[in-house]
């Protein structure tokens, strides 16, 4: 953002061109607990506000920026050391420089444990007025699907619904065949808006360390119309997806 703000902007702008009506910042990892781990702490506002001012300077009348807030990457005692006031002063800090940045709205993305969502929705609220959704990240085994910290998407609706999220979702390891029957659920289970981003399906890494995703994008765009049915009402793209994915959904 800071070093190579020119390739973040081109990033961005491709994503405009292929039909989003909402690009993301490059924030994912931006907040300060994440940052740590790369001596960068000290530096989040100056990152995140950068990242914001990015997709403002190319986005199209009409279009929307949100600010990617993703996961601390660690956990909260007694699985972890932080507690969930640290937690909350790591999103609020995020949150007001992608706030001062331009942003319009404030995304907490891919969250595997319902607690760490909850601090970052205090958190955001503590520094920000802005719009804030919240999407989990769930995995499907035989007894349906769960958090990687056994939260079941009734819990995760509960709780987020009853902290006045205005929209929910769900995003990232589930490709878009298995987020249909997922969004089924959500829906039955409430009635805010829902937001899906899927992957293109699982990673893997080839001998020259190329990393490529199962689902090609005619197969991830062909379980979209379903996943509107069964109740999304925001889709986007995750983990393995381009431009070329977002094109395809947009002409769906």
């Amino acid at each position: 953002n800071v070093e190579k703000p020119d390739i973040v902007k081109k990033i961005h702008l491709s994503y405009y061109d292929a039909g989003s009506d909402v690009v993301l910042t490059n924030s994912f990892g931006g907040n300060k607990i994440k940052l740590a781990s790369h001596g960068l702490e000290d530096k989040c506002h100056e990152l995140n506000y950068a990242a914001a001012q990015l997709v403002n300077d190319v986005k199209p009348e009409g279009k929307f920026a949100a600010g990617s807030m993703g996961p601390t990457g660690k956990f909260l005692k007694p699985h972890g050391e932080y507690t969930e006031e640290e937690f909350e002063e790591a999103y609020a800090a995020q949150a007001k420089a992608l706030t001062e940045g331009g942003v319009d709205f404030l995304l907490i993305e891919t969250q595997y444990d319902l607690k760490e969502a909850l601090c970052a929705l205090r958190g955001v609220r503590k520094s920000s007025n802005l719009p804030v959704f919240v999407t989990m990240t769930f995995n499907r085994n035989p007894r349906g699907y769960f958090t990687i910290m056994g939260n079941s998407v009734a819990q995760c609706v509960e709780e987020l619904e009853a902290q006045k999220a205005p929209a929910i979702g769900t995003n990232c390891t589930l490709n878009s065949a298995d987020m249909v029957d997922l969004l089924k659920i959500m829906r039955d289970a409430t009635p805010l808006p829902l937001i899906a981003q899927a992957n293109a399906g699982q990673p893997s890494l080839s001998s020259d360390g190329k990393v490529t995703y199962s689902q090609e994008v005619e197969d991830y765009v062909n379980y979209i119309p379903q996943m509107i049915k069964n109740g999304a009402n925001i889709i986007g793209g995750c983990c393995g997806t381009d431009p070329g994915y977002i094109k395809r959904m947009a002409e769906i």
